[in-house]
């Protein structure tokens, strides 16, 4: 059949269809509970930042089989006209409890879970994996760019890097949530609300017969906005033809905004740049640097002292270089109201709905440990709060979204609440999470999946 542009239900693994169907014609239909989790944290991470809800729920209260979804399904020769029929009026009618976007989360913790019949169940499974996996490890990369900057900004310069256009998106309001300061990408400065940050490229110069001739064009077009990209041929000149630019500037009444570097020996160039600003009493104008940087790189300059005001993080840190995937998984824990369990060796589950309870430290509010129990359990102990909440009921979501300013926010206050030695960037230790013994325990009821 010719191609055509399937919509978000398509966006599935094929098993999740086909057990759909054996389960509808088996009668096997009953409600069931299937849990969200990270089994191992990433290399050198000590944490996680839960982000992909919003983008979850949105996915559920929309899904939908169109009809070109159903002649391709059709098309296949694999599913029978009683399931297709089924699927026409498909739709999302459970419930979901889940960790607040922006939260802190580690192994083994469930941050989302979804109560439906088993059928709806089972076919939302690749996509929330997808958009949790990817939004998770986003926020946590941006995180960990942020924290090594030290109060400098950091915006980004991903777009033409990530793995597509989603993908760019996503990170670009990922990164908002981990502390970025904005993004190069307009599209999702428009999507998302986001601050939209950028500067010029190498070929803007290149096009003009010199450098200088370059710099003044674009301060001319931009006079209260501009930052110039002085290293396209020698950077010390760069410097100076910016310097002659920022003094045109101020005799209008107007101000050079930074210079960037994007290449190079950065801690030496930044040096050799402030000190040349300075002399020229431009103390104002703040050095950006780009190119290759991630929060390896960052840090070094900036325990190095380098006098950088600004990062653009691109490539690096859009694809989250050093640790690309993470083991999230998506487990049933019950089925017609009895728990159930998965005992693989290294891949055993816990039965049952959950609640994470996060116990806090009495006197500085820092996080001490982390507690699993089932949904329905008393506190472990009072300085515990609960991390499970009810956020969508019978296919709609609960209540009014938070903005993503508001996401943000919980995640700066999240990383305020954890150690110091969870959020360093190599060997970071993490939040020990201890599990009830009701959960540990076989039951009668507890079957193997």
């Amino acid at each position: 059949m010719s191609r055509f542009d399937p919509f978000d239900a398509l966006y599935i693994d094929l098993y999740q269809l086909t057990m759909a169907q054996a389960y509808l014609r088996s009668g096997h239909t009953a409600e069931a509970t299937f849990s969200l989790f990270v089994r191992n944290l990433p290399p050198d991470r000590g944490y996680l930042l839960f982000a992909g809800l919003e983008d979850v729920l949105r996915y559920l209260e929309r899904l939908r089989f169109t009809s070109q979804d159903l002649d391709y399904l059709r098309s296949t020769g694999q599913f029978g006209d009683y399931f297709i029929e089924c699927l026409a009026g498909f739709r999302f009618t459970g419930s979901v409890r889940a960790m607040d976007e922006g939260t802190a989360f580690f192994a083994n913790e469930p941050v989302i879970e979804v109560t439906a019949p088993v059928i709806e169940g089972q076919i939302v499974e690749t996509f929330l994996i997808n958009q949790v996996n990817m939004a998770s490890l986003f926020a946590t990369k941006a995180a960990r760019v942020v924290k090594a900057a030290g109060g400098a900004g950091v915006a980004d310069f991903a777009a033409r890097r990530t793995h597509g256009t989603d993908a760019g998106n996503k990170f670009a309001r990922s990164s908002f949530i981990g502390g970025f300061v904005g993004t190069s990408n307009v599209g999702a400065g428009a999507r998302y609300g986001i601050p939209t940050i950028g500067t010029m490229a190498h070929s803007f110069i290149t096009s003009f017969d010199s450098e200088l001739a370059a710099f003044r064009a674009y301060a001319d077009a931009f006079p209260d906005s501009t930052t110039l990209l002085v290293d396209t041929y020698d950077t010390v000149k760069g410097v100076k033809a910016a310097i002659t630019v920022a003094n045109e500037l101020g005799s209008r009444g107007s101000r050079l905004v930074g210079i960037r570097l994007d290449s190079g020996d950065m801690d030496s160039l930044s040096r050799i740049a402030r000190q040349m600003l300075d002399d020229a009493s431009l103390h104002y104008v703040q050095i950006v640097t780009s190119g290759g940087l991630d929060e390896f790189s960052i840090e070094a300059l900036v325990n190095g002292g380098a006098p950088i005001g600004a990062y653009g993080v691109g490539t690096l840190a859009g694809v989250s270089a050093d640790a690309p995937w993470s083991d999230a998984v998506y487990k049933q824990v019950t089925y017609d109201g009895r728990p159930v369990a998965k005992f693989s060796p290294g891949k055993a589950t816990f039965p049952g709905p959950k609640q994470v309870w996060r116990c806090l430290d009495e006197g500085d509010e820092r996080v001490a440990h982390d507690h699993l129990t089932s949904a329905d359990a008393d506190s472990p102990e009072s300085n515990a709060i609960t991390l499970l909440h009810q956020v969508m009921r019978d296919g709609a979501v609960v209540g009014k979204l938070p903005s993503l300013g508001q996401v943000r926010d919980r995640a700066r206050l999240e990383l305020g609440r954890l150690p110091e030695s969870v959020l360093h960037l190599s060997g970071p230790a993490s939040i020990q999470v201890s599990v009830s013994d009701e959960l540990r325990a076989p039951s009668p009821g507890r079957k193997r999946i």
